[in-house]
């Protein structure tokens, strides 16, 4: 341990810097080492860069790739033929009925009608199979297409129709069936609801006890007589119900006109109820069992089947779906109800 000594002299810093080693002198580099690292780092850099804006153009690329391909499955999938060209030797028409029959769908009058009129008027046509597979849809629709199943008929009376039943033809589906030369179906298809139905609600108690209050103005008393938040009138009930029996009447004068002395008619024929296939047939709603190919061999007798359904395209589809959005906002904003059969 040192002892501080005051008499002792102080040493200065010149005697520091006398006795402290001399510095180390540096290592010379290379003449030209330093520029050469900065260039290959440089290098290495720019490679890096390079390989990354390659990345990024494959990436690109194969999204770009990926989403032309969905784009065309999406289009082929929407587009299809919008009918067949004639059949260049003799052939069995095929017309299908798929869904409901409604304006803006698959299964519209206008779709229906397209395809049956150029089956008709093809060349080597010599029989037509209309593929029924709905649960009906607006009477409107269905009854477009029967009138016009009957003036084809009347127009090229060497032409049959024949309606075949897949898994349903009810409501407006058997409507359309009923003006066939003859209807077949599969033995477990579902045949009839022959009626007519309106749907609506009622929400007077609901909107009382929610203390809501309701507002409608209209002119004309009857303006507002399908509101589901104003009471039922009397009156108005009456007068729908015998819209609706006027409906259902025509309904069943097509059937009967169709089917003619074919038909076995019980009470419940005519009340809304569906029956299987083997059912149908008792009943005279059916000719007898059978499916596209077998009526296309054994009844019209000629296997070669050429479709001529009609298929509109993604355009065409994509126009109808808007129409379609801008009629429901308006009906929604009438608070108009939607007739229907049953």
């Amino acid at each position: 341990m040192s002892h501080y000594d005051p008499n002792e002299p102080i040493l200065s810093a010149q005697v520091f810097e006398q006795s402290a080693p001399p510095p180390r002198a540096a290592t010379p580099r290379p003449p030209g080492s330093g520029d050469s690292q900065t260039a290959a780092l440089e290098k290495v850099a720019m490679a890096f860069l390079a390989e990354q804006r390659r990345a990024r153009r494959w990436r690109i690329f194969f999204r770009l790739a990926t989403l032309a391909i969905i784009v065309l499955f999406i289009s082929v999938g929407f587009m299809g033929k919008k009918y067949s060209s004639n059949c260049l030797k003799e052939c069995t028409a095929l017309v299908q009925l798929n869904g409901t029959i409604a304006l803006d769908a698959d299964a519209s009058a206008e779709n229906i009608i397209s395809g049956l009129k150029e089956a008709f008027t093809a060349k080597h046509v010599r029989g037509v199979v209309l593929e029924i597979n709905s649960p009906g849809g607006s009477p409107v629709q269905a009854g477009q297409i029967y009138d016009e199943i009957k003036r084809l008929r009347a127009a090229h009376p060497h032409i049959p129709l024949y309606a075949v039943v897949g898994e349903m033809a009810a409501s407006g589906g058997y409507y359309v069936a009923a003006a066939a030369d003859e209807i077949y179906v599969d033995k477990a298809s579902l045949v009839g609801s022959i009626g007519v139905i309106m749907m609506n609600f009622g929400f007077t108690e609901a909107i009382q006890k929610l203390g809501i209050e309701q507002r409608t103005m209209t002119a004309g008393d009857n303006k507002a007589f399908m509101d589901p938040f104003s009471p039922v009138n009397e009156t108005q009930k009456e007068h729908v119900q015998k819209l609706l029996d006027s409906v259902h009447q025509q309904f069943i004068t097509a059937v009967r006109n169709g089917r003619g002395t074919r038909l076995n008619e019980t009470p419940e024929m005519f009340s809304g109820l569906i029956w299987n296939g083997n059912e149908a047939v008792t009943l005279g709603l059916a000719d007898g069992l059978g499916s596209v190919n077998s009526v296309a061999r054994d009844v019209i007798g000629v296997e070669n089947i050429y479709d001529f359904t009609y298929r509109p395209d993604f355009s065409e589809r994509l126009a109808r779906q808007l129409g379609a959005a801008f009629a429901e906002q308006v009906a929604t904003k009438l608070g108009s109800g939607v007739l229907r059969w049953k």
